[in-house]
């Protein structure tokens, strides 16, 4: 395996705070870890954890108190370095009345391509976000997704090995999250390293090969979901469904949830083989079988939980 695509070490950022500015507020702990060249890595933690604070210093648009990082081996003093870095903030701003070949057109001429590779590249890239037909809109037209489309297109228009973006998917409709997720599933599948910053957990078990989870400022861990979430098996899941007519058994009525005309039964493992007995005998007809385990969005609320209280796991994961 090759050098890793961002390393960052030991990465803190204090802000000077209070009437004198001589309060110091920690907004980023001694951050240390690596994304491997190619991968699709999850940055997660609720608002204000220091997710875009690290996206800043990474850029070089604010600097650390002590720490430092590097992208594909180059430092983040050194300029050149973002010839490697396509980026979309979190909030975009771009000019309303530009359409989005005018506004790609002009994000080109940044990167030095001239008259005829600009049109080239601005029309394959509005087809690769899927925004060939709208080329001509104007930006003010476009919904959210839309934006976040076009502003993906324009983050990777030179062609960067290293794709950041902040919080891509927040604030969309489920057909505009679909639409970004496909393409940083495209952006893996062309070799790039795509880091993006979320508190949208389903998004990160979807597309992420490992994730980092931090938390008021301090990460507190980083592995595939699978890995972080400390995968065990909470118990069994059973839908079976009864003969028409067929009561539900006694003993199974305060435990079996009714879906529709099929039943849900949760049961601990060691008494699976015991329960499927019973069903059998009660003339049931078992659907499926399957193990409960948590989930990345379980494995947040219970650490934001213990970090905050539980009014704060809430508001922290759900938006």
């Amino acid at each position: 395996m090759g050098s890793p695509a961002i390393e960052i070490d030991g990465l803190t950022k204090d802000y000077a705070t209070g009437f004198w500015r001589k309060k110091r507020r920690r907004a980023l702990d001694g951050l240390s870890f690596e994304v491997n060249e190619g991968e699709v890595f999850g940055f997660l933690g609720p608002n204000g954890a220091g997710k875009t604070t690290t996206i800043k210093l990474l850029l070089s648009l604010i600097f650390p108190t002590s720490g430092t990082a590097r992208i594909r081996g180059r430092s983040i003093d050194d300029v050149e370095m973002h010839r490697e870095i396509g980026f979309l903030p979190e909030q975009p701003y771009f000019y309303d009345y530009l359409t989005a070949r005018e506004f790609l057109d002009y994000s080109a001429q940044f990167f030095g391509f001239n008259a005829t590779e600009r049109r080239e590249r601005v029309v394959r890239f509005l087809e690769r976000v899927g925004l060939a037909t709208a080329a001509n809109v104007q930006l003010r037209k476009f919904s959210k997704g839309m934006m976040q489309r076009v502003g993906i297109a324009q983050a990777i228009l030179h062609d960067p090995p290293v794709v950041i973006l902040d919080e891509p998917t927040s604030g969309l409709d489920p057909v505009g999250r679909r639409e970004v997720r496909d393409i940083i599933l495209d952006l893996k599948k062309q070799g790039r390293t795509v880091f993006f910053s979320t508190h949208i957990l389903p998004d990160a078990e979807v597309l992420c090969d490992r994730v980092a989870v931090l938390l008021g400022g301090k990460l507190q861990g980083v592995g595939t979901p699978r890995e972080i979430m400390a995968i065990e098996v909470q118990g069994m899941e059973i839908h079976f469904e009864l003969p028409a007519g067929q009561p539900l058994p006694a003993a199974l009525a305060n435990r079996a949830t009714p879906t529709g005309s099929l039943y849900r039964l949760e049961v601990p493992e060691a008494q699976l083989y015991e329960m499927i007995e019973q069903l059998r005998g009660a003339g049931a007809q078992i659907l499926s079988i399957a193990q409960l385990k948590p989930t990345l969005e379980d494995y947040f609320f219970r650490l934001v939980g213990r970090e905050k209280g539980p009014a704060y796991a809430i508001e922290g994961s759900v938006k």
